[in-house]
């Protein structure tokens, strides 16, 4: 009895851990660094931002006064958000074979620095950067853009 069990107890964890890491490979970006209080608002959870750390669809990026972190997508793009700044990843998708492309995020205060990856380079009108009063497309490379 015991050996069934420990047996059904390792296949729950063993599924656990496999579900977690098919999950951690969806994320859109990770933090590269972060330097001071910086929160990642998720289905209502705050969490603590950490270098690593896996961001997804709809995850919310907020930097407290003074803080900073920097971001990267998987294509490449880089997305430095400053102090007291809160940013949303509306949409993201690179995908090259299916020629699928979209970055779009919403500003709704603060100030980030953003550089062009792969999506800029390869389908400049799937990206998209929005504050409460403007809207973005980029057609270059690099830019800031503060939202107040």
């Amino acid at each position: 009895m015991h050996t069934k069990l420990r047996k059904m107890v390792l296949l729950a964890a063993t599924w656990g851990l496999a579900s977690a890491a098919a999950a951690q490979e969806d994320h859109v970006a990770i933090f590269k660094n972060v330097a001071g209080g910086v929160k990642v608002v998720r289905s209502n959870a705050d969490l603590n931002a950490a270098p690593g750390m896996g961001l997804f669809k709809s995850d919310r990026v907020v930097s407290d006064a003074g803080a900073s972190a920097g971001l990267v997508f998987r294509d490449g793009t880089t997305l430095t958000v400053g102090s007291s700044t809160d940013v949303a990843i509306r949409d993201y998708a690179f995908e090259p074979k299916d020629s699928r492309y979209a970055f779009a995020v919403y500003m709704a205060k603060g100030t980030a620095i953003y550089s062009s990856g792969k999506i800029g380079k390869l389908a400049p009108a799937a990206v998209m950067v929005e504050t409460p009063k403007a809207a973005v497309g980029v057609r270059g490379t690099r830019f800031i853009i503060q939202a107040e």
